[in-house]
């Protein structure tokens, strides 16, 4: 099942009973914004994925993350919602960064729901080619499929401390963030109450994985990258700000055929709700 899918290729798809088709258009900034575009025009059948209500779970302040991940009855629920089944193919699309469709897609493989591409480009590429949209909204049927959870590795920040080698210097695997420079050094911080990285990491911003056009870089320039960051170890754990762009590194190294990558769903944003935790800053 290829990761991605372009446009001209979707438009055939659309009338397939098996597509479920999901705009995960959001912004950080406002969160009405994502579905107010898709309320102005969407791709006919699409339903919308909210990154807060749909693809995240409860926040527990002092506890969670920003965007933990959702309870497993809950996302069951949605995916049922949604009409989704073990046999349905599903496609994402956002407005073309890529990173809330890479949260919907790692979400999809989490509960073990293989056929599931992103759209490449998004809403931008969509529309640039000349497809139609639609204001109209599609009934759904529910399914009665039953899922499971716990099909991507995922760590906890006590499984993180626990490999922490002595003095808080790093893990014994490659830690990978996946934020920008500037908040990785700690020289601002524009999303969460303490600037720094968790130390021993490395940064790998999420934008790096796309050209200038903002397509995924072609799949073995991607493997030049990331085998580049881990060398030998392909159980890097990846992290971010709070779980959701770090996916977006997942989906990258996926497409350049490297399987096993780990998530740190919590990250930065719950590492920094304990005080114990350490936190490093520059390089």
């Amino acid at each position: 099942m290829p990761l991605l899918i372009e446009p001209e290729m979707l438009a055939t798809l659309l009338k397939d009973e098996r597509l479920v088709v999901l705009d995960a258009r959001f912004s950080l900034a406002d969160a009405k914004q994502g579905r107010g575009m898709y309320n102005q025009g969407h791709i006919a059948g699409a339903l919308y994925a909210d990154l807060e209500e749909d693809l995240s779970g409860s926040i527990v302040p002092g506890v969670t993350g920003r965007h933990p991940l959702p309870g497993q009855k809950d996302w069951q629920a949605t995916l049922r919602r949604w009409g989704i089944d073990k046999d349905s193919q599903v496609v994402v699309y956002d407005d073309g960064g890529h990173a809330m469709a890479a949260r919907a897609w790692w979400l999809m493989r989490w509960a073990g729901i293989s056929q599931c591409m992103i759209l490449h480009g998004g809403m931008k590429a969509w529309q640039a080619g000349r497809y139609p949209v639609t204001t109209d909204i599609s009934d759904v049927v529910e399914s009665q499929s039953d899922f499971s959870t716990g099909h991507m590795p995922t760590v906890s920040a006590v499984d993180l401390l626990k490999e922490m080698k002595p003095e808080g210097k790093g893990l014994s695997r490659k830690l990978i963030d996946a934020r920008a420079y500037e908040r990785f050094r700690g020289e601002e911080e524009t999303m969460d109450s303490l600037a720094g990285h968790i130390p021993g990491a490395v940064c790998h911003p999420f934008a790096e994985n796309l050209d200038e056009d903002g397509r995924f870089l072609s799949a073995d320039h991607l493997r030049e990258i990331f085998t580049s960051l881990v060398g030998e170890d392909f159980r890097p754990v990846f992290y971010c700000g709070s779980g959701v762009t770090a996916c977006h590194n997942i989906f990258a190294m996926e497409l350049a055929g490297l399987s096993g990558a780990t998530l740190y769903p919590g990250s930065w944003s719950e590492w920094i709700t304990d005080p114990r935790h350490p936190v490093a800053r520059g390089q």
